[in-house]
């Protein structure tokens, strides 16, 4: 899987399987080669891509899978 394949998924959450919305960046450590986060647009809308207002930092460590067509997040321990 390439990066460019986690935008396109819908992120839902795990506990009340809520679409909380699609990837828009990637923090990765460039020592390791890890990913530490992603972070998502809650918006969808034009306006969102030019404020950080509906975007919401998810670490790597509360994905719990990822899908063909989904990225499960467990959002419980926030």
């Amino acid at each position: 899987m390439i990066l460019s394949d986690l935008s396109v998924k819908d992120v839902v959450n795990n506990e009340d399987g809520i679409k909380l919305g699609r990837i828009v960046d990637v923090d990765i450590d460039v020592a390791s080669g890890r990913i530490l986060s992603v972070t998502i647009d809650r918006g969808f809308r034009l306006s969102s891509l030019f404020s950080s207002k509906n975007q919401t930092v998810i670490p790597w460590s509360r994905i719990v899978k990822i899908g063909n067509d989904v990225i499960i997040v467990d959002l419980t321990r926030l």
